[in-house]
């Protein structure tokens, strides 16, 4: 018998970088405030104590500095494991990211690869206005060159953090701030989970609902109070955004022909108009198709207006009612 155990989204990650820097001792990591501190989630905490200063780099606040030095180790066969606190300072490094961690491997024919990963956060309804609480991951994806992963589980975090680390691919990780202490099972045994598998996690045959990291938890209940009412929704959580996973999404939505995806970032050029179009240039049928979530707006700092301005079950439930019924 496997044994199981209940552990947090954060201990889910933090047991992946230990398991990974243990394996392998070119895995380091680097940040700000990631090494005496343990870091602002309190992630990487103990880990400075664990493999010391030279492999847990505490870094000024600078992150085109410091994502630039770990591209330079990548490239001299380290594999850094970068953390960048807020999504909102990856612009800061937009140069480094966009024109060398995701070109090197093409502008060098393949001559040198760029092994690492930049972990970041979705941080969503916390109240820290629009500049702390932007998910960016639309325009990450726009980008050649990028693995970008979006977990919404302790299982899948652990999985595909250690199969990032592992990858010769540049890879975005995008952690759910809201999700560190909610618990999952994980096994104590050695797993991965492969990059760019979606995964069913309610089977249904009346509508696809396609959703990832923060906005699964509330499309699984929708699709749960749905069901009660006859509506029965098939709920697919991608997992990794780049490679996206087209075989799962189209095979569903080809059996359903009715879709909704649910997001946290926000609708235009989004990950919505990403999954519609493919179907449709894969000429499936889809009878109706709307998108989930916020606003094309920045995030408020009012409580009340946060309130309002998030994706929650609710307009879930309301949104998939309209498309069974075709009302726009």
């Amino acid at each position: 018998m496997i044994m199981v155990r209940i552990i947090s989204y954060a201990e889910a990650i933090r047991e992946a970088l230990i398991e990974e820097m243990e394996r392998d001792e070119s895995v380091i990591l680097l940040g700000e405030d990631i090494g005496v501190f343990g870091g602002v989630y309190k992630v990487t905490k103990g880990l400075y104590e664990r493999f010391g200063s030279s492999r847990v780099i505490d870094t000024p606040i600078s992150e085109d500095g410091f994502v630039g030095m770990a591209i330079g180790m990548a490239i001299m066969g380290l594999k850094p494991v970068v953390e960048v606190m807020y999504p909102d300072f990856l612009p800061n490094a937009a140069n480094q990211i966009i024109n060398f961690m995701a070109k090197i491997k093409y502008t060098t024919n393949d001559a040198l690869s760029v092994p690492m990963v930049i972990r970041t956060t979705i941080i969503q309804g916390r109240c820290s206005g629009p500049d702390h609480s932007q998910v960016l991951i639309p325009i990450f994806m726009h980008i050649p060159g990028l693995q970008i992963i979006a977990p919404s589980n302790p299982y899948d975090a652990k999985g595909l953090l250690k199969s990032a680390i592992r990858s010769h691919k540049p890879t975005l990780f995008f952690e759910a701030a809201s999700l560190y202490s909610t618990r999952g099972e994980v096994p104590p045994t050695e797993y991965l989970v492969p990059i760019g598998e979606a995964k069913i996690i309610k089977s249904g045959e009346d509508i696809t609902l396609i959703s990832f990291s923060t906005t699964v938890k509330p499309t699984l209940e929708a699709a749960e109070e749905l069901e009660k009412e006859g509506i029965k929704c098939e709920v697919v959580d991608l997992r990794t955004l780049v490679p996206m996973d087209l075989n799962t999404i189209i095979n569903s939505v080809r059996k359903t022909k009715r879709l909704v995806v649910v997001e946290s970032s926000w609708p235009i050029c989004g990950v919505g108009a990403e999954v519609l179009t493919s179907c449709l240039e894969r000429g499936l049928e889809v009878k109706a198709f709307a998108r989930v979530s916020p606003p094309h707006i920045p995030e408020p700092m009012s409580p009340a207006l946060v309130k309002h301005y998030l994706v929650n079950k609710e307009k879930v439930i309301s949104t998939v009612k309209k498309v069974m019924k075709f009302e726009y």
